[in-house]
C-alpha cells in the first residue's frame, strides 16, 4: 500500500495536487453522541442553560470544516463551496447522530473537512452538555460517502449514499 502524504525516504509531505484538474467533490461524515437519558430530554427541548445546544453545534461543525487545514497538518486549504449539517436524536438511545455533508470544485476531496465537522459538532455537544453529564461518549466518526475525483464514489459499506 501506498501512502500519498510520504515521500521515498518516508517524510511527511504534502501531496502536490496542481496537475489534477478540479471537479465537482462531495464528502458525507457520521458521528454519534450518546448520554444519559436526563440530559438527552432537555437538549431535545432546548431547555439546557447553555441555551440551544444544536444551533451552536451546527454552526461550530460549520466552522470545523472551513478550518480543517489550521488542524490537520497535511490538508489543503480548499474553497468550500457548501457545508450542511443534519442532526437526527434518537431518544431511545439518548443519543445524536450528526451528519455533515461537505461540497466544494476543487482539485482534491472534503473527506477530511466533512469529517473535522463531525468531530467539532460533537465536542461542542459534549463542551455545552459536560456540566449536566460527564460520562457523555463520541463514537462512530466515519466516512459515509465520497464522490468525484480520480477515485470516483464510495459509500461506505452497510451505508447508503446521502440524498
Amino acid at each position: 500500500m501506498v501512502l500519498s502524504h510520504f515521500d521515498e525516504a518516508g517524510q511527511a509531505r504534502m501531496v502536490d495536487v496542481s496537475a489534477k484538474p478540479a471537479t465537482h467533490r462531495t464528502a458525507t461524515a457520521r458521528g454519534t453522541v450518546t448520554m444519559a437519558p436526563e440530559t438527552f430530554r432537555p437538549l431535545a427541548d432546548k431547555a439546557l442553560e447553555k441555551g440551544d445546544v444544536l444551533g451552536v453545534a451546527r454552526l461550530a461543525g460549520i466552522m470545523g470544516a472551513k478550518r480543517t487545514p489550521e488542524l490537520i497538518p497535511l490538508s489543503h486549504p480548499l474553497p468550500l463551496t457548501s457545508v450542511t449539517v443534519e442532526f437526527d436524536l434518537r431518544e431511545e438511545d439518548a443519543a445524536v447522530d450528526i451528519e455533515v455533508t461537505v461540497k466544494t470544485t476543487a482539485q482534491t476531496g472534503v473527506e477530511m473537512e466533512a469529517m473535522t465537522g463531525v468531530a467539532v459538532c460533537a465536542l461542542t455537544i459534549y463542551d455545552m452538555c459536560k456540566s449536566a453529564d460527564r460520562s457523555i461518549t463520541l463514537s462512530d466518526l466515519r466516512l459515509i460517502h465520497k464522490a468525484g475525483g480520480a477515485s470516483g464514489t464510495y459509500t461506505a459499506p452497510g451505508e447508503e449514499a446521502p440524498a
